[in-house]
């Protein structure tokens, strides 16, 4: 693990809605987010506060999360409550793509990406929790994690990978020969080989992370960009080594306990071997619960689940 350097906001983009989870850039350097009322939003401008634009792109009528946008401008989009969605370029209602696998309706995706077949892979963090929820798998520590996928053409989706521990943020390979899986629950991310001699094999990719790992987002230099949504917490590591018994009272009573972000702020940049590259840290942070950072014009923006808005930040230093 690299030493943390510091991590230097810039501004505040506030969006008047809670929670813009995942945060995207497209080639033009704007920025996609989907937040708490259903609207996924496009953001141009950020660089200026004063002149950053805010449109509508679509309202997906559920809780949109993570977004992938595709090659021909169409957006996959990962809904806690509608499943696995596109939103066309040329507008109208987003479609659903997957709601349901063997049967069982999907409770809660998290994150997407789609490879250069056209095959899309998605997650599925829990379960048994939904998104409102959530603190009570952390709690608890199910291990319902799902790793699934939709094949070019197929009318349903099919499990690849059960058994993650709050499986959350996605990301490909540079040769897409293995996908990046943040599992939150666990502090890990694991690899999931899609191609080659290994595929279907999976295996630790980055383990005792300084943070447990949400969204993962893949920039044009070859990094994976992986936000923290909170430090380590020795309490939750002896927690997850306790008896399910114990476990799922705990789950109880964190969710009927109030609950507010650890004051901190924190994102990695990993490479295709797992190594980290950057950990930028910010500590008394008054922007909390990063679950989600990209790289747009040179800057980086950080999302929330729990902020009314993004985090634009200076990028490494040396860099932008």
């Amino acid at each position: 693990m690299v030493r943390s350097t510091a991590l230097v906001p810039r501004h505040y983009v506030d969006l008047g809605v809670r929670g813009p989870e995942d945060v995207i850039a497209d080639p033009e350097g704007r920025v996609l987010t989907g937040v708490e009322d259903g609207r996924v939003l496009r953001l141009t401008g950020i660089a200026d506060p004063s002149r950053t634009r805010v449109e509508v792109l679509a309202e997906t009528g559920g809780r949109p999360l993570g977004l992938e946008l595709l090659p021909d401008g169409a957006l996959l989009v990962c809904d806690a409550r509608r499943g696995l969605l596109r939103i066309d370029p040329a507008g109208g209602a987003p479609r659903v793509l997957a709601d349901s696998v063997a049967g069982e309706p999907l409770r809660f995706c998290s994150n997407v990406v789609a490879l250069s077949d056209g095959t899309v892979y998605f997650t599925v963090s829990s379960r048994r929790y939904p998104l409102e929820r959530w603190i009570g798998d952390m709690a608890e520590h199910t291990g319902t994690g799902r790793l699934l996928r939709l094949a070019p053409g197929a009318e349903r989706a099919d499990v690849v990978l059960e058994g993650l521990q709050f499986a959350n943020g996605l990301a490909p390979s540079g040769d897409e020969s293995f996908l990046v899986i943040a599992e939150t629950g666990a502090r890990r991310l694991t690899r999931h080989w899609v191609a080659g001699p290994h595929a279907g094999r999976s295996e630790p990719f980055a383990e005792d992370l300084p943070g447990m790992p949400d969204n993962l987002w893949r920039d044009g230099d070859g990094r994976i960009w992986v936000a923290l949504a909170g430090p380590r917490l020795p309490a939750l590591d002896l927690l997850h080594r306790a008896a399910p018994a114990v476990r799922r009272t705990a789950a109880r009573v964190a969710l009927r306990a109030p609950y507010r972000p650890a004051g901190t702020a924190a994102v990695l940049a990993v490479d295709d071997t797992g190594r980290v590259v950057h950990h930028l840290l910010r500590r008394r942070s008054g922007f909390r619960m990063v679950t989600s950072g990209c790289v747009a014009g040179g800057l980086l923006v950080l999302g929330s689940l729990w902020e009314r808005g993004v985090a634009v930040c200076e990028p490494p230093m040396g860099e932008g």
